[in-house]
């Protein structure tokens, strides 16, 4: 199993990470959001959010919650490595 998420969705400074775990009733996902920030030259990263961060805060678990309803739906979401190629899909789906 790899310990890369499956999708990454940022918004300004706000940022959620899509992961799939398996289990014994198929794939989950769970998502982690944070902040980024700039300490001196390095970033670095916050599960704390300013009053100003919670509508980007909000809109990003929001775009999180319709990729994995999307993804679940299409039977997709799968680990990484195991990527799915909407655009040959749709295009055999033409043939």
């Amino acid at each position: 199993m790899s310990n890369r998420p499956v999708h990454e969705i940022r918004l300004g400074s706000v940022k959620a990470v899509i992961w799939a775990n398996e289990t014994d009733n198929g794939i989950r996902h769970n998502v982690s959001v944070g902040r980024l920030y700039k300490d001196g030259d390095t970033w670095a990263t916050s599960q704390s959010f300013g009053r100003d961060d919670l509508p980007l805060l909000s809109k990003v678990v929001d775009l999180a919650h319709t990729w994995i309803f999307v993804e679940t739906q299409n039977g997709l979401g799968n680990l990484e490595g195991e990527a799915h190629d909407k655009s040959k899909d749709r295009a055999k789906s033409r043939r």
